[in-house]
């Protein structure tokens, strides 16, 4: 199965790196075209012009800031057929040693982000009856991941926001749902692994080898792996699709 996305219009978030970066470039590579959003404006710059086809552009801006974001898109036209919603997680450690500011922080980053982003982007979807929104999460919505404790709270909440928000936009032939995934090899795993090593009192190689271990798979994914998921929910033959957790992991996470 091919998918074409030739006059579809996508905004990426967390683009600079990871899953965001691997998203954004298939849809280019399948004719969409895409802003990437990130914070880093000097690698927003390079990367942009490493996307195949033309008229792509970015939009540098902290999605922590929400005020900012919201003077970002009041620039923007805002013409979107898709949005790919993607924020780092918050650091680990347990529920009891979490800080206030760690919930607050990361509510802001994930939640009203996601909120502030849809406000202004769903206007346009709905008037041409057609779009397609995806969350890169993680499997933590399925089964809560052990020192990952407000990470596991934002992450949840994230999954109700946007499965409540499928049933409201529906109507209006706009899809939305959730991509999970499991370890894949990003920066984000790689800060995760070297905290851990160094909370167990183990070896990086010790921690990564354990991780995968508990993958059927045995390995991590590539970051493409996950993003060609979040393509096809991206697509036009994905419309009847909607509301959906989809995990993309080799098969670690227990639940059904």
């Amino acid at each position: 199965m091919t998918t074409s996305f030739s006059g579809k219009k996508a905004l990426v978030c967390g683009a600079s790196q990871g899953i965001g970066w691997s998203t954004a470039q298939i849809l280019a590579d399948q004719g969409a075209q895409v802003t990437l959003l990130a914070r880093t404006e000097e690698r927003l710059k390079t990367l942009v012009n490493e996307l195949n086809g033309s008229g792509h552009s970015y939009l540098a801006v902290d999605l922590h800031d929400t005020e900012a974001l919201t003077k970002a898109l009041q620039n923007q036209s805002n013409d979107f057929d898709i949005l790919i919603l993607n924020a780092g997680g918050p650091k680990g450690g347990s529920l009891l040693e979490a800080k206030d500011e760690e919930y607050l922080e990361s509510f802001r980053t994930h939640i009203l982000a996601n909120a502030t982003l849809v406000k202004s982007i769903a206007p346009h979807m709905k008037s041409k009856n057609y779009g397609r929104i995806v969350h890169i999460i993680s499997t933590s919505v399925k089964a809560v991941i052990p020192n990952l404790g407000v990470s596991n709270t934002i992450r949840g909440a994230v999954a109700n926001w946007s499965k409540t928000l499928s049933m409201e936009l529906a109507p209006f032939g706009i899809t939305v749902n959730n991509v999970l995934p499991g370890y894949t090899k990003t920066p984000r795993l790689e800060k995760l692994i070297t905290a851990t090593a160094s909370r167990l009192g183990q070896s990086e190689s010790e921690v990564s080898q354990m991780w995968k271990d508990k993958v059927p798979s045995l390995r991590f994914a590539e970051p493409e792996e996950v993003a060609h998921a979040v393509v096809f929910l991206a697509s036009e033959v994905a419309g009847y699709i909607n509301g959906v957790n989809l995990p993309v992991d080799g098969g670690r996470t227990p639940s059904l």
